[in-house]
C-alpha cells in the first residue's frame, strides 16, 4: 500500500520541531560540559594570575631599553633617548663576538641533542632484557634532575689539571690533559659535550616513545625478505621515526640564542671569556655587576626578538615538514 507525502507545512513544522530539539540538547550538553570544567578553570585562576604578573606586567620595563635609566627617578622619570642604547650596544668591541660564542654554543647543542637522543634510543630498543633496559633509562635520566651548581662543582673536580680524577687516570698513561675549564678552545666544547651528557638520556624518551609506534609487522616482513638489524634500521626504524626528529629539530631553532646561563655562568672563568662568553651571562654582567640597566635591557630585548623570529619560522616550518600546528 502506497503511503502519502505529509503536507509541505507539517513537514515544515516537523523539521523545526526536530532542529530546536537539536539546539537545546547541544545547549545542554554545552552547559554541563562548562558547569564540569569549573573547577578546572577555577583552579587554574592562580597560575594565569602568576602568569599576568611575572609574564607580562614585567614587560613594561622594556622600556628602560629606550631610555637613559636613573634608578632614582624610576621608569617614568628617566630621560627617553631612542635607540641610542641599541646603538652602543652594537658598537660595542665585544658584542658580536659574544653573538658568535653564543651561536655556535647554542647550535652545537641544539644538533648533539637530537643526535646523540637519537642513536641512544636507537641502541637501548635493541635490548631485549626490559629489567636491564629499565636500569640503564633510570641511571641515564638521573643528570637530567641535578642542578649546574651541584654539576658544576662535579665537573671542576673532575676535570683539574692537577688533582682531577681525568688527569689521575691518564697521568700513568703519560697523557697530558688540557685544562678543558680554563683553555679558550677547549672551553666551548666542554660546555657542549656536558649539557648534551646531562640532558641526552632525559631527551631519549620522546623517540623510544615514537619507536613504540612504528608496527611490529614491518620487521617480521623486513626479517622474511633477509633483511639485518642495519638494514631495518635504515629502511624502518628511522623513517618511522623521522617526523619527530624533523619536529625537535625544527622547535630546537628557537633556542638558537640560549647558551645555557646556568651551566655556563657557574663553569667559566675571565680568562675564557673570549670564547665562553654568552649573551645571557653578558647581560647578567651589564645589568647586575655593571649596573648599567639600560644597556642590558636593550641586549635582553634584542635577543627576545631575535628568538621570536626563529619561534615563529620554527612553528612554520615544523607545520610544512612535520604537520605539526598549535592552532
Amino acid at each position: 500500500m502506497r503511503r502519502e507525502a505529509l503536507p509541505p507545512h507539517i513537514c515544515t513544522n516537523i523539521n523545526l520541531f526536530a532542529w530546536g530539539e537539536i539546539m537545546n540538547n547541544s545547549k545542554l550538553r554545552r552547559r554541563n560540559k562548562n558547569l564540569r570544567e569549573l573547577p578546572l578553570h577555577i583552579m587554574l585562576i592562580p597560575a594565569v594570575v602568576l602568569v599576568g604578573i611575572y609574564s607580562y606586567g614585567s614587560m613594561a620595563g622594556i622600556g628602560i631599553a629606550f631610555q637613559r635609566f636613573v634608578p632614582t627617578n624610576g621608569l617614568f622619570g628617566s630621560e627617553w633617548v631612542g635607540l641610542q642604547n641599541f646603538q652602543t650596544l652594537f658598537t660595542m668591541p665585544t658584542f658580536w663576538p659574544i653573538i658568535r660564542n653564543t651561536v655556535f654554543i647554542a647550535l652545537s647543542k641544539m644538533i648533539l641533542h637530537v643526535v646523540v637522543p637519537v642513536i641512544f634510543a636507537l641502541l637501548l630498543n635493541e635490548v631485549a632484557n626490559i629489567g636491564f633496559k629499565r636500569s640503564i633509562q633510570t641511571f641515564v635520566y638521573l643528570p637530567h634532575f641535578l642542578s649546574w651548581i651541584i654539576l658544576a662543582g662535579i665537573f671542576k673536580d673532575l676535570l683539574s689539571p692537577s688533582s682531577g680524577a681525568v688527569a689521575l687516570l691518564m697521568s700513568p698513561l703519560g697523557i697530558q690533559i688540557p685544562f678543558f675549564l680554563g683553555d679558550k678552545f677547549w672551553f666551548p666544547i666542554t660546555m657542549v659535550l656536558t649539557d648534551v651528557w646531562k640532558g641526552f638520556g632525559f631527551g631519549s624518551v620522546i623517540y623510544l616513545a615514537a619507536l613504540t609506534s612504528i608496527d611490529p609487522s614491518l620487521y617480521e616482513s623486513a626479517m622474511i625478505d633477509g633483511a639485518g638489524r642495519w638494514k631495518q634500521t635504515l629502511h624502518i626504524t628511522l623513517p618511522g621515526i623521522q617526523s619527530t626528529i624533523i619536529l625537535m629539530t625544527v622547535l630546537g631553532m628557537a633556542n638558537i640564542l640560549n647558551g645555557g646561563f646556568d651551566q655556563i655562568y657557574n663553569m667559566y672563568s675571565p680568562v675564557v671569556l673570549d670564547t665562553g662568553d654568552i649573551l645571557d651571562t653578558f647581560v647578567f654582567r651589564l645589568g647586575i655587576e655593571s649596573a648599567q640597566f639600560a644597556l642590558s635591557t636593550a641586549a635582553g630585548f634584542f635577543k627576545s626578538i631575535v628568538s621570536l623570529l626563529f619561534i615563529i619560522a620554527s612553528y612554520y616550518l615544523a607545520d610544512r615538514t612535520a604537520g605539526y600546528r598549535i592552532f
